[in-house]
């Protein structure tokens, strides 16, 4: 398939004769100097650095690691430099002493390695090079084209036969089609197989990388600075990001703290964030959280970028604009822009030229787990290995939210690959592991490239929560500053194990998916990146603010009490209130491979958040106690009969064959009413065609008295089709049925037809559930113990409960608090 790492000895000129396997050594410098280590080689004796030369010894890739020196922590960097030209070949900067710097390398290259203490105490790092050869596996697939197509599926059964497919199907479609990415060949024959009519969008998407990556050339050569918050003109390097994060933390210490995330990558990487805040290193202080995140799908470059952009947004605008000054006083903000270290890596190092085998690489969606991978596949570094892309977990399956359902492929091969238990992946429970401890109130994880602004749930089926109505106001309010779509996850196409149908379920913090808007996973950054998260041209969201406004709506909303909760009461300075919660949710019954299931796992999760008082009174801003999936799910009680149904005429004659449309407007048509209240009250409508013959072919659109494309069925291979709208507003409507395909001239079949209604379904209410809260004195004795219920936007004074023994505590059935 693609290329296999062999590793080989690297040998350092410094090292003594003989020195095999990996090149070790320690670099020293006496003091700290912050600096950036990748901008250029630096003179020999340079404060700060020390430096190391070497010769490749083979056509592949070069490993530059660092690690602490007996345990002693500190923060140093590293960068692999062509000693030739001085360019950066590869860095690594994150914020320890734990680096893994990788790239290509020719063989007979000359490199420097150069190490910078950039801070922190350790004078000493292990410094260790690999060189590995890159040995090329089977049949060269340079010669086939990857595509992109847009294949279509206008119902849910459609959608859900297509994931199932194994192919790489993408978070770009609407109501009537999703677009897929044809690798090769082998892609290309099972779409054609499966019977899915396909129209191609990009006929060669790595000539268009190709392209992409001149236009951008051309793009930061011509341009200063952008419109960005940080002036940026290109895409960011890993390396890049962390530098600036820890630059961020560095010049601005009062409002942003720099912190590695709990759990390394698969490869050792570091997964680094930034918070910021008034007083940012107290993070008990008890203002809601805001978190944002970026790039769990590796290819989807703009995730990250809208995401550091955030960053330099509220730290320019604490000092330069009043309104965000005091939406970030009131507010928590955590920061990561990269998710998934380890695939942003590789596919951002690809170099696109052309060759399909690096561009296997560039187009990654997973992170580099190899656990679930055949032996054969499970070789070799995950930069050069024989599964290419494929090789890994889809960090956004691998929740526990609704996990093992559909929605996600259950083969390593697959793109969306759900992972081999849920929360099997470092970088999806160093997520968890902030949600469950800090009261994350808001949340919003990026991708590309789809326009979407998508909520929970993520499966049909599973219907929305109570919060349905003020849930969808706030997407639609986000989506009203970027142009997107604002809808369901599942008015996509289902999806199970993905990052908000967690985090809302299990703790009611408000969390969308934006997809952010553009011409690719990673297009042209003057569109995908400045103008998408600025609101300019061509954006959608051009004139309405952009991203970023919908970024600050998203921080206004954590900043206002009535979207959250809030505790009460007084307590002695230093005292600490714990907040605790333990509960199971099952995840969905769990697909087989043959098409069976086995029953849900349940998933234990522990939230354990903490206040510190500052003596007085207080205020502490939480989400609900009970969480949204026990809650109960939203509905309609109806107001009145549902209307009653109907046949509908089917015009003389059969339309000629036409695979044209909506261009070509030829088929039968008919119009029919739906009635409203208070005569009738409709949960939704059904436009209804069926025929005898399946060699004939008939699809099925409905339109609004505006026009508007409102339901549509264009099944293949079938004898009926159904096009369905839920809440249908009152009014005339027009359906149109295309003759698609008369397979036999000869047999004339035509349809006959019906429109049903049925009533709205009535909400479900679950049972309340608390917090344990507890509190104790700063040196650890417990002196209070209360049950907590707490509801949206309420208030609840939790009385004493840190002035009272805990023996002593009152059981009070009222205020929420018993």
């Amino acid at each position: 398939m693609l290329a296999s790492a062999v590793a080989l000895a690297g040998t350092f000129v410094a090292l003594p004769s003989g020195t095999a396997g990996a090149a070790q050594n320690i670099l020293r410098a006496d003091k700290a100097v912050a600096r950036s280590c990748f901008a250029k080689v630096l003179p020999k004796g340079t404060a700060g650095t020390d430096s190391r030369e070497l010769t490749s010894t083979v056509d592949g890739l070069v490993q530059a690691r660092l690690k602490p020196v007996q345990g002693a922590e500190g923060d140093w960097d590293v960068a692999v430099f062509d000693k030739a030209t001085g360019a950066v070949v590869a860095a690594s900067t994150a914020l320890r002493t734990r680096e893994l710097a990788e790239s290509f390398v020719k063989k007979g290259q000359q490199l420097v390695v150069q190490g910078c203490r950039y801070a922190g105490p350790a004078g000493q790092a292990q410094l260790g090079v690999d060189f590995l050869a890159l040995t090329p596996q089977g049949t060269p697939t340079g010669t086939q084209k990857a595509q992109l197509v847009r294949v279509e599926t206008p119902t849910r059964a459609d959608k859900a036969k297509l994931t199932a497919l194994g192919l790489d199907v993408t978070e770009k479609g609407d109501a009537t089609g999703v677009e897929v990415v044809l690798a090769d060949d082998a892609d290309r024959k099972t779409l054609a197989g499966s019977g899915f009519k396909a129209k191609v969008l990009e006929a060669d998407l790595s000539a268009k990388s190709v392209q992409d990556a001149k236009t951008d050339r051309e793009y930061a050569a011509k341009t200063a600075a952008s419109a960005l918050p940080s002036g940026r003109t290109s895409y960011r390097h890993l390396y890049e990001y962390n530098y600036e994060l820890k630059e961020l933390a560095r010049k601005n210490p009062a409002i942003v703290s720099a912190f590695t995330m709990p759990e390394s990558t698969w490869e050792g990487r570091d997964v680094v964030g930034v918070e910021i805040a008034t007083d940012v290193k107290n993070i008990t202080d008890g203002k809601p959280v805001n978190f944002t995140m970026g790039v769990h799908h590796a290819r989807e470059w703009p995730a990250g970028e809208h995401v550091m952009e955030w960053a330099y947004e509220l730290v320019n605008g604490y000092s330069r604009d009043a309104a965000i000054r005091g939406m970030v006083s009131k507010t928590r903000n955590i920061v990561v822009p990269i998710i998934n270290p380890d695939g942003f890596e590789i596919s951002r190092e690809a170099e696109p030229k052309g060759d399909f085998t690096r561009f296997d690489y560039e187009m990654k969606r997973k992170n580099c787990n190899v656990n679930d991978s055949p032996p054969q596949f499970a070789t070799g570094v995950c930069k050069a290995n024989p599964g290419g892309r494929v090789r890994g977990t889809d960090p956004n399956r691998n929740y526990g939210g609704f996990w093992g359902g559909a929605g996600a492929e259950l083969a390593w091969s697959g793109d969306t690959f759900r992972g081999s238990a849920p929360f099997s992946e470092p970088e999806v429970r160093n997520v968890r592991s902030i949600v469950s401890s800090r009261q994350v109130t808001n949340l919003i994880t990026m991708h590309t490239v789809a326009a979407l602004v998508l909520r929970p749930p993520g499966v049909a089926d599973v219907r929305p929560p109570l919060e349905e109505p003020q849930y969808k106001a706030l997407g639609d309010k986000l989506a009203s500053r970027n142009g997107y779509t604002s809808e369901p996850s599942w008015a996509l196409y289902d999806t199970t194990g993905t990052t908000e149908d967690w985090s809302y379920w299990a703790t009611g913090g408000w969390g969308f998916t934006i997809e952010v808007g553009g011409n690719g996973f990673h297009g042209p950054y003057a569109d995908s990146v400045v103008a998408e998260y600025e609101g300019l041209a061509p954006a959608a969201g051009a004139g309405k603010g952009g991203n970023r406004q919908a970024f600050l709506d998203m921080l206004g909303n954590a900043a206002d009490p009535q979207q959250h909760s809030t505790l009460i009461g007084s307590a002695p300075k230093g005292y600490q209130l714990k907040l605790h919660k333990t509960f199971q949710t099952p995840t969905s019954p769990v697909l087989q491979p043959d098409g069976s299931t086995k029953p849900p796992i349940y998933i234990t999760d522990d939230l354990n958040s903490k206040f510190t008082a500052s003596g007085g009174r207080f205020a502490w801003s939480v989400n609900p106690s009970t969480r949204p999936y026990v809650a109960g799910r939203y509905g309609r009680t109806p107001q009145g009969p549902a209307q009653a149904g109907y046949p509908v005429a089917n015009p003389a004659g059969v339309p000629p064959i036409n695979q044209n449309y909506p261009a070509d407007p030829a088929g039968d048509s008919f119009t029919f009413h739906v009635d409203g209240l208070p005569k009738v009250d409709n949960g939704k409508f059904s436009v209804n065609i069926s025929w005898a013959n399946s060699r004939t072919d008939w699809d099925l659109y409905v339109y609004d008295s505006a026009g508007n494309l409102v339901s549509s069925s264009a099944n293949g291979g079938t004898t009926s089709e159904h096009a369905v709208l839920f809440d249908p507003p009152a009014g005339d409507y027009k359906a149109v049925v295309v003759n698609y395909d008369q397979a036999d001239p000869n047999a004339v079949d035509d349809w006959t037809g019906d429109v049903s209604f049925a009533s709205p379904i009535p909400p479900t209410y679950g049972t309340k559930e608390a917090y344990q809260l507890t509190c104790s004195s700063p040196g650890g004795k417990l002196v209070g113990v209360a049950d907590v219920y707490v509801d949206r936007g309420q208030t609840v004074d939790v009385g004493e409960v840190c002035t009272r023994s805990a023996h002593a505590q009152k059981q009070r059935a009222s205020g929420g608090v018993r």
